[in-house]
């Protein structure tokens, strides 16, 4: 049976601070420290995924909440139920507020996901990835997957709120069309987010911060546009400009 996930705050009253989301794909706990401390207060929430994960373990996760910092954990946890439920009571252990794993595993993973996460005692909403923004309809063909990319999108989507997970992970370029099909209650979390005049690099998919909004997604997930930026702490603040536009 599905499991219900835990009662969240309704996404049109999160605060726009807290929609924001920096992703901290750096190599090494100094890097970080370093990106944390330059940006300030302008941030709340940080992204950690495997790169830094992998290298650091998670002390920086730990130090990065103890400061009272929120963080995304983004692992992508995709194996078999009894295994992804176990990652997910330890990671949960370390106070992350998101996680992900990957909606292809199956209902009976995201299931299981689900109850190790609401069994926990910080209870982290876990979020389903559908499709990786770095994908295109090319790549799709090329893996001999029938149907379009949206189609695929959709159905990971129902899968993932049938199985009682508390959000997705998508590119902006699908957030509508997955929020008119999951309800307003659940959230959906957008990397490939470009401010206007950014390059792509390696997104297929991307949107400017006010479209992906616009578009329904509840959380954005930026890098390269922030991290990249000689100025951190100024690159956040104009990208919440640009989500207040919306």
């Amino acid at each position: 049976m599905p499991t219900e996930p835990a009662s969240t705050q309704h996404p049109t009253d999160i605060p726009l601070k807290e929609r924001l989301i920096v992703a901290l794909d750096v190599p090494n706990t100094a890097q970080a420290q370093a990106l944390v401390q330059r940006i300030g207060d302008g941030a709340i929430f940080y992204k950690v995924g495997l790169q830094l994960f992998v290298a650091e373990g998670p002390g920086f996760v730990r130090n990065l909440v103890t400061s009272g910092k929120k963080v995304f954990l983004d692992l992508k946890f995709h194996d078999i139920p009894n295994t992804a439920a176990g990652a997910v009571k330890s990671t949960a252990e370390l106070g992350i507020s998101l996680l992900t794993v990957h909606a292809v595993g199956g209902s009976k993973m995201l299931e299981a996901a689900v109850e190790a996460a609401n069994q926990s005692k910080n209870r982290p909403k876990i979020l389903a990835v559908t499709m990786l923004t770095s994908i295109s309809e090319a790549d799709i063909a090329e893996l001999g997957l029938s149907g379009s990319m949206a189609d695929r999108i959709l159905s990971l989507a129902d899968i993932a709120k049938k199985s009682g997970c508390h959000g997705v992970v998508s590119s902006p370029r699908e957030a509508s069309q997955i929020r008119r099909a999951i309800g307003s209650e659940m959230l959906i979390v957008t990397p490939g987010i470009r401010p206007s005049g950014e390059a792509e690099g390696d997104q297929a998919r991307i949107a400017t911060p006010a479209d992906a909004l616009l578009a329904g997604a509840t959380h954005l997930v930026v890098g390269r546009p922030i991290t990249d930026n000689p100025n951190p702490a100024a690159a956040v603040q104009a990208i919440l400009k640009q989500m207040a536009s919306a």
